[in-house]
């Protein structure tokens, strides 16, 4: 679990957290990227996972470029938009419901493209001061949250609008309501998204007061005062209330997420003078990892402690826990790798090299039964097949680190790639045929202006829809590109 807090800064095990920002100097413009993204989902254990990894790699093995979106308008989504909003940006996060794909921009824009039509649908944006920092897919109601700053505060409150898709569909982005309107959302407040256990988690800090409200109907269910609480990790079923440190320990509280009530209470013994790594609750585990200590993990119900050697375990950058199969991934210079609550190294994954080095888990996408990863990864260097300086789209299965399939350019593009008229293709003789297009024919029949190569080059936002089996990739041009078989 990640505890990093930055703009739209969606967490990687339990939903997403944003948090209210300090009006940044020079402007808006300089919005950095939302880190550390990904929802949280349920697992489902399965039996047939032979069939399962065939089945994956049947899925992804014919996986190719189909469609290109551009979320940049030049003259703005409206009349007096603010001047940044124009600028072409980076897209920083995709999200897909039912036949829309949503793409924000890092400059706030966000636009929704129909599948169906392929066409830009409208903007979400419903004002030309709004900048949108973070999206959820509520899918308790079918509609849209998205958590805005505007220009009329200087940027600094938080506000969250919902919005049906059905509206969306219509092209009524305006025809939404907000949401925690009587809630101060002012740095360093935040909003979370708690897909898992339905509920959202908010807090002021001008009263240092933290709600939980229903996902469902957005009804406030309890309220938490107390000046004391550092941070409020969220498990299925329960919190976790993290209070600050004490003289050689820290006072910890779970609490039922569903009403509040208290669970347990307890202190967890720390070294003196050594800083805090990370404080994480997985269900009725908990991880306690101090600066240049041992990995400890903590059963709150026995009191039974385990401990992992610091030259094993290192502190990660970030964490996704697996929830029904007990495990948990970590992320850690540009590797993911897997473990168990005994301390133990599960996986290793091949052929996965992070493209970022951040860590930047918008690049990263684990489906809805958490068996599979979908990274956008670099290529071998030494790889003749490889175009350019393209990196890699890689699925790879989380319990045997398999790379079940893979994405990339590759130099010489086969006959079933390519998407010319039939003018193009000749006979070699018998059956066999071939392509005698060139490239950037191949790019204007397929009404694709990128290349497959450019657009596997710096990707910076990856989301992949199950229901449709297809991948949705953002760049750094603001262009969105659809991966389809």
């Amino acid at each position: 679990m990640d505890g990093r807090r930055i703009t739209a800064s969606p967490r990687p095990c339990n939903g997403r957290r944003v948090v209210a920002k300090k009006r940044p100097r020079g402007g808006v413009d300089g919005f950095v990227n939302s880190v550390k993204k990904l929802q949280r989902r349920e697992i489902c254990s399965k039996r047939d996972r032979a069939f399962r990894m065939c089945d994956a790699q049947e899925r992804f093995r014919n996986i190719r470029l189909q469609e290109e979106y551009d979320t940049h308008d030049p003259k703005g989504h409206c009349s007096m938009v603010l001047p940044f909003l124009k600028k072409r940006s980076k897209i920083i996060e995709i999200v897909a419901a039912r036949d829309i794909v949503f793409a924000l921009a890092q400059s706030g824009v966000c636009a929704a493209f129909s599948r169906e039509t392929n066409q830009r649908i409208c903007f979400l944006n419903v004002s030309p001061d709004e900048v949108i920092r973070s999206l959820f897919y509520n899918k308790n109601n079918d509609s849209l949250i998205t958590v805005s700053v505007y220009a009329s505060d200087s940027f600094s409150s938080l506000k969250c609008r919902t919005t049906r898709i059905e509206y969306i569909r219509r092209g009524q982005p305006d025809a939404g309501f907000g949401l925690f309107e009587s809630e101060s959302l002012k740095w360093p407040g935040f909003v979370e998204f708690d897909d898992v256990n339905g509920k959202v988690l908010t807090f002021s800090a001008q009263d240092s007061i933290y709600k939980v409200f229903d996902l469902k109907n957005y009804t406030m269910l309890y309220s938490i005062s107390d000046k004391n609480v550092q941070e409020i990790k969220i498990s299925p079923g329960i919190m976790l209330l993290i209070y600050n440190k004490a003289s050689g320990h820290v006072p910890l509280k779970i609490l039922s997420i569903e009403d509040g009530t208290v669970l347990k209470c307890f202190n967890h013994l720390l070294h003196r003078n050594k800083k805090v790594d990370f404080i994480e609750q997985f269900n009725e585990k908990l991880l306690v990892k101090q600066e240049n200590e041992n990995l400890q993990i903590l059963d709150v119900r026995n009191s039974d402690l385990t401990e992992v050697s610091r030259t094993e375990f290192m502190t990660p950058s970030a964490f996704i826990f697996l929830y029904e199969n007990q495990l948990f991934l970590t992320f850690r210079n540009r590797t993911v790798a897997v473990w168990n609550f005994r301390g133990e190294l599960v996986t290793s994954f091949e052929d996965h090299l992070l493209w970022h080095p951040d860590c930047n888990t918008n690049n990263i996408y684990i489906t809805s039964d958490q068996d599979l990863i979908i990274s956008y990864c670099k290529t071998e260097s030494d790889d003749p097949l490889t175009e350019g300086n393209a990196g890699s789209i890689n699925i790879s299965n989380i319990l045997t680190g398999k790379c079940l399939a893979k994405v990339k350019a590759k130099n010489g593009v086969p006959l079933d790639e390519c998407s010319c008229s039939g003018n193009n293709v000749i006979s070699n003789g018998g059956s066999g045929r071939s392509c005698k297009c060139t490239s950037r024919k191949r790019i204007r029949a397929s009404r694709i202006m990128s290349s497959v190569a450019e657009a596997l080059e710096d990707i910076t936002a990856l989301f992949y829809d199950e229901e449709r089996n297809e991948i949705y990739t953002g760049n750094r041009l603001g262009l969105v590109h659809v991966w389809s078989n």
